[in-house]
């Protein structure tokens, strides 16, 4: 006679551990990679040897890979439990190096400086809003390759859809232009 027993899954305590230590690393890797600047203490540029980003991606390889290899060997007995360490290590190692690498290429990557007022002059530009003599009118030039509003006077008046040079950077949002 067969009977219906319930089995219910447990979670080895070595396995939870180790889930626990991967999704804290994971965590912090997030938040690392996020720029939230949590663990700068002091200086913010200074990372020290390693940084927050290695030691992060580092814990979260080495938590799931131990409970990985903790659940492959059935690990129930301390020697069983050094091996899924051992195999923590050997999946965190690379990951950390990794992680190490690819923060350091995100925080050195090479960008364009910043425009400013004075890489308005010598711009070429489209009247949307006629510009009035000794008044406000609005001009569209490009700016680094993006197209920018600005708030344009002129000598003369110079009707809607003619093109302009400007000539002055008034401000960082007005111009002074001539037509072209």
């Amino acid at each position: 006679m067969l009977r219906h027993v319930d089995t219910v899954q447990v979670v080895a305590t070595g396995t939870l551990i180790f889930l626990i230590i991967g999704g804290a690393g994971i965590g912090v890797l997030a938040l690392a990679l996020l720029g939230t600047e949590l663990f700068h203490l002091g200086h913010p540029d200074v990372d020290g040897p390693i940084s927050v980003e290695t030691v992060a991606g580092f814990a979260g390889a080495f938590g799931f890979g131990g409970a990985i290899v903790n659940e492959l060997l059935g690990a129930r007995t301390p020697g069983m439990v050094v091996g899924a360490v051992v195999g923590g290590v050997l999946a965190a190692v690379p990951t950390a190096w990794l992680a190490s690498r690819l923060s350091r290429s995100a925080r050195d990557m090479r960008t364009d400086p910043t425009p400013t007022r004075d890489d308005l002059v010598g711009a070429l530009g489209l009247v949307v809003t006629p510009v009035p003599a000794n008044g406000y009118g609005e001009v569209r030039i490009r700016l680094a390759g993006q197209p920018v509003k600005l708030s344009a006077r002129a000598d003369q008046p110079i009707p809607i859809g003619a093109q302009v040079f400007v000539v002055q950077a008034l401000s960082e949002t007005s111009v002074h232009v001539e037509t072209y």
